[in-house]
């Protein structure tokens, strides 16, 4: 059992059973997205059996793998959302309650991340960057906050449809950070407040030009973080493969020298009857 693990494990593991997984998900995902612009007649039907024979060729490719690597295939997030993201395309449409997760099966073009380690790294970084993410989230909520207190209170009676209440403020002003259709909301609170747009160019310098600004700085470094901590693996790797390669030319050294004793000693009781002999 040990010895068909290890083949089925250097299976899966194999470059091209992993490159033509990969070939099926793009495949996968340009079909799923094909099916969109049929409606019904004989290429949709034909699309579903691609569908189908493609989600069975996952189905086996999971099932490889969690009997080549046993309990750490679920020790591992990436394959443990493809066995989600596949399990959820199994769901039968006749559930109506679930068959709406059917709408889901795109989700299976995600594993082409898994696939690509270039890819990889970088969600790794994105994920490596979440705590540092959190803590310029948790500004921004604040900055929003407060600002939408102070907007409620001074714009109410100016433009009720944008600062009635505090939700619908809290709306308006994240509307304005994405910087969409903001100068009409200013142009309507400045024709009864002039002195208004000097709220506005405060709320837009200090969220959209510096807090969210942060967003990125602190994605890139957790992107450079994780790319240090990969240069320092690899110097370490070089080492280690440094060192066993002093290694093994030590040890090839001592073998030369064990068969040049060899060859000495018996060389010299062959010399010995020839000088008797003379």
């Amino acid at each position: 059992m040990r010895a068909i693990r290890e083949r089925v494990g250097q299976l899966v593991e194999a470059t091209w059973f992993t490159r033509g997984i990969l070939a099926v998900i793009v495949g996968n995902a340009i079909v799923l997205g094909v099916e969109t612009s049929v409606d019904g007649g004989p290429v949709d039907v034909w699309l579903g059996y691609v569908d189908t024979a493609m989600l069975w060729i996952f189905v086996v490719e999971l099932a490889l793998r969690i009997f080549a690597h046993g309990r750490r295939f679920f020790t591992d997030p990436w394959s443990v959302f493809d066995l989600l993201v596949v399990g959820i395309a199994l769901v039968p449409a006749s559930v109506h309650s679930l068959s709406a997760l059917r709408a889901l099966r795109i989700l299976r073009a995600l594993r082409v991340v898994n696939a690509v380690p270039s890819m990889k790294r970088v969600v790794n970084g994105l994920v490596a960057a979440v705590p540092g993410m959190g803590s310029v989230g948790a500004l921004l909520v604040l900055v929003l906050y407060v600002s939408a207190v102070i907007a409620t209170k001074l714009f109410r009676d100016i433009a009720p449809e944008h600062f009635g209440h505090l939700g619908t403020t809290l709306f308006t002003l994240f509307q304005v950070m994405t910087g969409e259709a903001w100068p009409d909301i200013a142009a309507t609170v400045m024709a009864e407040m002039p002195g208004a747009w000097l709220f506005f160019v405060l709320f837009i310098l200090v969220v959209s030009f510096a807090v969210l600004n942060l967003f990125i700085a602190v994605i890139v470094s957790g992107m450079e973080s994780l790319e240090e901590e990969l240069v320092e693996h690899d110097k370490e790797d070089d080492a280690s493969n440094a060192a066993l390669m002093a290694e093994i030319q030590a040890v090839r050294a001592e073998l030369a020298a064990l068969r040049a004793e060899r060859g000495n000693g018996a060389a010299e009781p062959a010399a010995a009857p020839a000088a008797g002999a003379r």
